[in-house]
């Protein structure tokens, strides 16, 4: 997975993305994740970082389907009544889609790009699509500056710890010190930005000039094989949604 263009995974999933976004139907979304659950050995990514990088998903796609278990629309006949909520067959059938749908629409997305490095994706943006160089640098630096950030909050909250700063109090006192710690660590990201920004300026990140590469991004026959397979696997799900009459267009 590693092996194939930045751009063509980019696709891949924004093709995923808007066919299984255009029906709000189990049907599709359930053939998409049985395909996508099927690749998943084939991703390179170990079982343990696997089960790390998606654990967010699993944990907010029930949490999205539980809104519209509570509060979605009335439709046929009552399940269950849990105090204020009177939760139909409808409603059921609502939640149930609502978190498949995320899980199939999400969980490539995550997968793919848990696969790929932020250098590939810059050079490869810069260099197929054209991008301005100065977006692509500026917002490649930002990214590899997130895991100083992480090392900085552990640095901070350690220590406010040793001088008994983050010792005491209940919780009005713990959120004034969790601003306090947050507004240190926007202090520290500024001024490492700024930095930042005055290194690449002295290294002509910014010339008028065309910029070479150090590494060149090609557009190989995997990558365009990478994105039919994308397109197979909609056009599966669409097809088996309305061979079932279960394919409901949002926009009707």
């Amino acid at each position: 997975m590693s092996s194939i263009n930045p751009i063509a995974k980019l696709c891949a999933a924004a093709i995923l993305g808007v066919v299984l976004l255009l029906s709000l139907d189990p049907v599709s979304a359930v053939v998409a994740l049985i395909f996508e659950c099927a690749l998943l050995p084939f991703a390179g990514v170990p079982a343990k970082k696997l089960i790390k990088i998606l654990s967010p998903l699993l944990i907010a796609a029930p949490f999205a389907g539980l809104s519209g278990l509570l509060y979605g629309r009335d439709e046929g006949n009552t399940v269950v009544v849990i105090g204020p909520w009177n939760i139909t067959q409808g409603e059921v059938a609502l939640a149930v889609t609502i978190t498949l749908r995320i899980l199939a629409v999400a969980l490539p997305a995550i997968v793919l790009f848990a696969t790929t490095d932020p250098t590939d994706l810059a050079d490869a943006l810069a260099q197929l699509w054209k991008l301005p160089a100065r977006f692509v640098l500026g917002a490649l630096a930002a990214i590899r500056m997130l895991g100083l950030m992480r090392q900085d909050w552990n640095m901070l909250r350690l220590a406010r710890r040793a001088r008994g700063v983050a010792d005491g109090g209940g919780s009005i006192r713990a959120s004034a010190r969790l601003l306090s710690l947050a507004m240190a660590l926007l202090t520290l990201a500024i001024r490492r930005g700024s930095l930042l920004a005055t290194a690449m300026e002295a290294r002509a990140f910014d010339a008028p000039i065309a910029r070479t590469w150090a590494r060149q991004s090609e557009w190989r026959v995997q990558d365009g094989w990478f994105i039919a397979g994308a397109f197979f696997v909609a056009g599966i799900s669409v097809t088996v949604a309305v061979m079932t009459g279960a394919w409901n267009f949002v926009i009707s």
